[in-house]
């Protein structure tokens, strides 16, 4: 039985890895075709953004965060800037009022809610802000983000090229990388697991998740959905695959980046993760019906890709991890046992190279010293991904049963 075990849980993780790798591949090849891309300096029309921005306790950030708001390189008079201060206890309030007030020609509203109609959730929030917006394009951006100056008019040129985009997704860089052995992993993870892989997913499918911030969606597609679903913890792929169900793309404009603010901390970094694993198990549970159907098109490469990730990667770490120990304790004896610690080596290898291919699209990246902290990623990091992945498993169960509505979660700052 163990041996089956065994077996099982390799061929789920090479399955995970080799899928990662084709992603990678991909993804390094759209990156090569973007950077042959001219964007245009000057927009022949600039369409009214509403740049909402849903804040929570974001005192220590949120006034770096307005500001490069209102420095974007897009036309003065045709954004407006909503923040939604949304039930908070800090100072916040008092903030975004001197910058309203030294910024009284510029269209910046702040929306201060209270525990009535607020702290409900980033969804909850970004409605409210919604409401108030007239923007027939909207951006997203989470307040801790500091986006460079051509970011939005980047995002802005894309969507308008193609009338079948419904959103057009940028990039963001971890600004604090270099704090601590945990942001450096967490810069490595962003710039494979996340944008490389949108890179190859858009490569292969024309396929793209939205991130939680540094996007433009169109108007129309949330006046259609009603709104931002107030259930869901990640509002922003559980949108994503409803905008799929409608027919329309989401792109990944990776010259399009704003900076934000890691996790410093391990606790904060695993309360973060655990929303995300908890946020996006709902979003599988409610589209895994669409696996099934013929008309999901290419979205059901996302279902599995989810499923996979969080199930059945999950089980297989935890099998993994736990057959190794009790053969080194002596509690259990592997026949295949030579044939999974070639397995194991391969798989290092394979993670370590993926990774170096991933992150040499950024300058500066590719060094000895990512390296060595991609082999520790191997150990370290991924573990604690699926520590995170259970513990948010369990909270979605605990939040079903109990029929809990959804809060925020605040990531602090630093």
């Amino acid at each position: 039985m163990a041996d089956y075990l065994a077996i099982y849980s390799l061929i789920v993780i090479w399955v995970i890895i080799f899928i990662n790798v084709v992603l990678v591949v991909a993804g390094y090849i759209y990156y090569e075709k973007v950077q042959k891309v001219e964007l245009k300096e000057e927009l022949e029309y600039y369409p009214f953004v509403s740049v909402m921005v849903p804040a929570h306790n974001e005192a220590v950030v949120i006034d770096k965060t307005v500001k490069s708001l209102l420095n974007l390189s897009y036309p003065k008079d045709r954004y407006e800037i909503i923040v939604i201060n949304d039930n908070s206890s800090d100072n916040s309030a008092e903030i975004l009022k001197r910058i309203q007030d030294n910024n009284k020609d510029r269209n910046l509203i702040v929306i201060n809610t209270d525990s009535v109609n607020g702290g409900k959730g980033k969804s909850n929030s970004l409605n409210i802000g919604f409401e108030k917006s007239k923007g027939e394009l909207l951006a997203i951006y989470d307040a801790d983000n500091t986006p460079e100056k051509n970011a939005l008019k980047y995002l802005v040129q894309t969507i308008l090229e193609d009338d079948k985009l419904g959103a057009v997704i940028g990039k963001f860089r971890c600004r604090n990388k270099n704090v601590n052995l945990l942001t450096k992993f967490i810069n490595i993870e962003t710039l494979t697991f996340q944008w490389m892989a949108q890179a190859g997913r858009w490569q292969l499918f024309n396929l793209c998740t939205i991130p939680g911030t540094n996007f433009v969606i169109r108007r129309s597609i949330i006046e259609s959905m009603g709104g931002w679903d107030t259930k869901a913890v990640t509002e922003d792929t559980e949108i994503s695959f409803r905008m799929y169900r409608m027919g329309y793309k989401i792109k990944f404009m990776p010259k399009a980046i704003t900076w934000e603010q890691e996790p410093q901390t391990l606790n904060v970094w695993i309360r973060q993760r655990t929303r995300w694993a908890k946020g996006n198990t709902y979003v599988v549970v409610k589209n895994f019906k669409y696996l099934f159907k013929r008309n999901a098109g290419v979205t059901r490469f996302d279902i599995l890709y989810y499923s996979m990730t969080y199930f059945l990667f999950l089980s297989a770490s935890i099998l993994s991890d736990s057959l190794f120990l009790l053969g080194l304790l002596g509690v259990i004896h592997l026949d295949i046992t030579g044939y999974s610690t070639l397995f194991w080596f391969m798989a290092i290898l394979v993670f370590i190279m993926s990774i170096q291919v991933a992150i040499s699209t950024e300058k500066g990246e590719l060094n000895m010293q990512n390296a060595g902290i991609t082999f520790i990623m191997y150990f370290v990091y991924c573990k604690l991904w699926a520590v995170v992945a259970a513990l948010g498993f369990y909270n979605y169960m605990k939040d079903t049963i109990l029929k809990r509505e959804a809060k925020w979660y605040k990531t602090e700052r630093f």
